[in-house]
């Protein structure tokens, strides 16, 4: 029986000191242009529609085989897949709120069984990626998906926590019932309920699990 969700931030947050586009842009050939459009969009000059439009341009006439290919060697903060086992330890459903990409979340997903992932998509036509978006998703949208998979899992989204760094979390931050900023921005730390600087995903353990106690205590005989 599910206890409630924990909603994971991608950029920044498990991929730490950068982002999965920034990474990917170095091998696709457009990086200095990612670079300024997430400048952009974390100076809140730009939206992140505008953002997305600006880096899916550098994706045309690749493959999604490539960009896989590209992502075994994203760096990723340590301790994901431990994190990952206590969350299904404690009833917990670990999923990816992120802005990232919908290649990227799948592919994390695949690789650490995160239940599902938000994110904007890309078009791909005839096996390659076409250099335009298929489908939005901002911030809003991420604070949405999250309360949309509370309700699939028939738990209250004050039951949930989220763990991010940045602009897009703050929404999210606001909805759930406890929020941890990690190596954050100062708006995402302003806006959760804690904040941690830490190189390592398990050390939001003991604040997930004194949260938890305090939410759904152990019932005594």
């Amino acid at each position: 029986m599910t206890r409630g969700a924990i909603f994971f931030d991608v950029d920044g947050t498990l991929v730490p000191h950068t982002s999965s586009g920034r990474h990917l842009a170095g091998f696709l050939g457009h990086a200095d242009v990612v670079q300024r459009a997430e400048d952009g969009y974390g100076a809140g000059t730009l939206t992140s529609a505008e953002a997305a439009v600006l880096d899916a341009r550098g994706w045309a006439s690749w493959t999604p085989a490539d960009v896989h290919g590209f992502l075994t060697s994203l760096p990723l903060i340590d301790g994901i897949a431990e994190t990952l086992r206590w969350c299904h330890a404690h009833d917990l459903t670990p999923v990816l709120a992120t802005l990232a990409w919908d290649i990227v979340g799948a592919d994390l997903c695949r690789r650490f069984g995160f239940d599902r992932a938000s994110g904007p998509r890309l078009e791909v036509i005839d096996g390659r990626f076409s250099g335009k978006v298929a489908e939005q998703f901002d911030e809003g949208g991420k604070r949405d998906f999250a309360r949309a998979v509370a309700d699939e899992l028939g738990v209250d989204v004050a039951h949930c926590a989220a763990v991010g760094d940045g602009r897009s979390d703050v929404p999210l931050f606001g909805a759930v019932g406890y929020a941890i900023a990690l190596n954050a921005t100062p708006a995402a730390r302003a806006a959760a309920h804690t904040s941690i600087d830490a190189t390592d995903l398990r050390a939001i353990l003991p604040l997930l699990d004194a949260w938890l106690r305090a939410v759904s205590p152990p019932r005594h005989a």
